[in-house]
């Protein structure tokens, strides 16, 4: 794909990345491509910790402000225009530092993953028929059609078997599949350092962090952009913290309630994001402790810069 493989740092939300990242990239002479499935939105600035203009001003960055909030922008628009990007990076002779907390588009730009489109009519009779006979009758379809996928997915999973159902229409080819790729880690694709701490700590951070949002103006921004129409999807289950200051601004909840879900959803959120990194062998990682991810630059710029040769 590349020239040389990219490098990474990934890690939680909140655990400290765009600091450490900014100076990662100046010193490895890198451009920053983000993996972060909120920041491709324009105008969700404040609550998704975007790069400030001064900050991409130091480090040229990449996949960021790409899309509308109401746009559907799915793993495989990322991963086309996401590749696209690190062909232009290498073709400046530069560095690619892949920054960011989504596992999915993580390796949906490192490994050979495929993601078959959909298509909205074949889509919408299977969801009628999953409405009509039920879940285990759907299930029991997708068992004798692809027994495979039907071990992976819980019989009562609607969504995912109507997924599994749509795409042999579409592709051709079983659901299945498409998952033998999930299975390989290619140790040549990236070189990625990961950061950890404690979940006491780190959900500590998670709350500091929401509170100088909102007094950056955080809540001014889910406003402006309920004005504008983005209101139904701020309000889906994605937006973490959108969704609850947009209830706020209907009236429906306090803001210290809407303080409080965002804190839980955004503690789960790192709990999933760490699961998926986990299970990538290929990530060395480093501990952060109290005095935050700069604590650990020497370390990761050595392991970053290290040869090829002598992996």
């Amino acid at each position: 794909m590349t020239r040389r493989p990219p490098l990474a740092l990934v890690g939680p939300t909140a655990v400290g990345k765009t600091d450490l990242s900014l100076a990662l990239a100046e010193g490895l002479g890198a451009e920053i491509v983000s993996i972060d499935s909120m920041l491709v939105y324009r105008g969700m600035d404040v609550g998704t910790a975007k790069p400030s203009d001064a900050e991409r001003a130091r480090v040229p960055h990449h996949m960021i402000d790409v899309a509308e909030p109401s746009e559907v922008f799915s793993v495989a628009r990322f991963q086309h225009a996401g590749r696209q990007v690190l062909r232009e990076i290498d073709g400046r002779g530069r560095e690619a530092l892949l920054v960011g907390g989504s596992g999915l588009y993580f390796r949906a730009l490192v490994d050979d993953l495929e993601f078959p489109g959909t298509d909205p009519a074949t889509r919408s009779e299977l969801e009628r028929q999953a409405d009509a006979l039920g879940p285990e009758r759907m299930y029991e379809r997708l068992a004798s059609m692809d027994p495979v996928a039907a071990a992976r997915i819980e019989p009562g999973n609607v969504r995912r078997i109507v997924r599994a159902l749509e795409v042999p229409v579409v592709t051709g080819r079983p659901f299945s599949s498409f998952a033998e790729a999930w299975e390989r880690y290619d140790v040549d694709a990236v070189r990625p350092a990961g950061l950890r701490m404690s979940r006491e700590l780190l959900v500590g951070r998670i709350r500091a962090r929401l509170l100088l949002m909102l007094d950056e103006g955080w809540l001014d921004e889910v406003r402006s952009l309920v004005d504008a129409g983005f209101g139904g999807w701020l309000t889906s289950t994605q937006a973490i913290g959108y969704a609850e200051l947009a209830r706020h601004l209907r009236g429906d909840t306090k803001l210290e309630d809407a303080v409080e879900a965002t804190v839980k959803r955004t503690t789960n959120l790192a709990r999933r994001q760490m699961a998926w990194f986990r299970r990538d062998p290929r990530i060395r990682w480093f501990d952060v402790d109290e005095r935050g991810a700069m604590s650990a630059f020497e370390a990761i710029r050595a392991f970053l810069s290290r040869p090829w040769e002598d992996e």
